[in-house]
This record gives C-alpha cells, structure tokens and sequence, in this order.
C-alpha cells in the first residue's frame, strides 16, 4: 500500500505543474482579450463615428454632412440632424459606452492584481473582476443596440463604420471573457460562489 501510495503521490506531482501552467495560461489569455477589448471600446467612443448614411455621418459626438466638395461639415448640435431624439439619445448612448469602458479598466485591473499578488482573496478579486467585465458587456452592447434603434430609419450594413464594428467585437469580448472568467473560478474553486464575493 505504502508503494502505491507514493507512486500515487509522483503520477500527482507530475500532473499539477501542467494544470497549474494550464489554468495560468488560460487566465493571461482572458486578461488579454480583456485588454484588446478596453482598447477596441475607448477607440470606438474616442473616434464616435459609427454610421454613414445618404451624405450623413452619425456620431456619438458629431453630426457631419458631405458637401458637394467632398468636405466634411461637422457640428456638435445633434438636434440638426434632423432625427427625433437625436440630441438626448447621444447624450445617452455615449454615457453608457463611456462608462462601460471605465468600469472594463476596474474590471481589468482587478483580474491583473489577482493573478499578481496571490493572497487569500485572489480568487474574490478575480470573481469581481469578472463580473465587472460582463457589466461592461450590458453597457456596451446597450449603447450598440440603443444607436441602431435610433438611427433605425438610416442603417445600412455598409454604413456601418469600423468604429461601430470596434464596439461590436468589444462587446462580444467583454461578454466572452466574462463568463470564461467565472466559469474557469468555479472549475479551479468548485466550492465558491459569487454571493461570496
């Protein structure tokens, strides 16, 4: 028995550095697709111009139209272009991706600091980190679902810029990550729970 035992004892030895490295190459996965989110998000409300449509471009900041010349005429009067709502809805859309971008660095800070120092509340700071991250997720894919509800009346596939579809893939980063981030917690952790948190 005594034999078994420590052969037992070496097959275990063995396998833990592999699902050690396996969990923390998993984790500094999600740490960095949460990052290549928080970017993706800031560039696409930095930039703001999500929509161009019959000469128009629709922003979260700006309201432009395309003269005969080819210049752009921009004005931070949303309420001149002409679409009802227009001028409170940005007002409420660039709230909400604003906001979910900072609450996504939270987030992503506590995800790093967990992994950093490792200490007894390592694996609250993650979980909280997590949830944070699928926070982000509902601002953002709120404020993407508010401005196509908007600008319905406007939207065309191809008007869609690539700061609208930077803010897409954001979203779907923050969900993706957020849920991988808790499920990999209560796999490594079977016996938490977020309302330890």
């Amino acid at each position: 028995m005594t034999a078994l035992g420590a052969q037992a004892q070496r097959l275990l030895a063995h396998r833990r550095p592999r699902k050690a490295f396996f969990e923390a190459f998993i984790r500094s996965l999600i740490i960095l697709c949460v990052a290549i989110a928080v970017v993706l998000s800031s560039i696409s409300v930095c930039d703001g111009r999500w929509l161009f449509a019959r000469g128009e471009l629709f922003g979260l900041w700006h309201f432009c139209t395309v003269s005969n010349s080819s210049v752009l005429k921009c004005v931070t009067d949303l309420s001149l272009a002409d679409v009802e709502g227009m001028n409170v809805g940005m007002i409420l859309i660039r709230s909400m991706v604003a906001f979910a971008v900072v609450v996504a660095i939270f987030g992503l800070e506590l995800l790093m600091v967990s992994q950093v120092c490792e200490d007894a509340n390592s694996r609250r700071k993650w979980s909280l980190g997590s949830v944070l991250i699928l926070v982000s997720f509902l601002l953002s894919s709120a404020g993407v679902l508010s401005f196509s509800i908007l600008l319905r009346d406007h939207i065309t596939f191809t008007g869609f810029s690539l700061t609208y579809w930077c803010e897409f893939i954001a979203a779907f980063l923050f969900f993706l990550n957020g849920i991988s981030g808790l499920h990999i917690n209560s796999l490594t952790y079977p016996g938490s729970r977020l309302g330890k948190i």
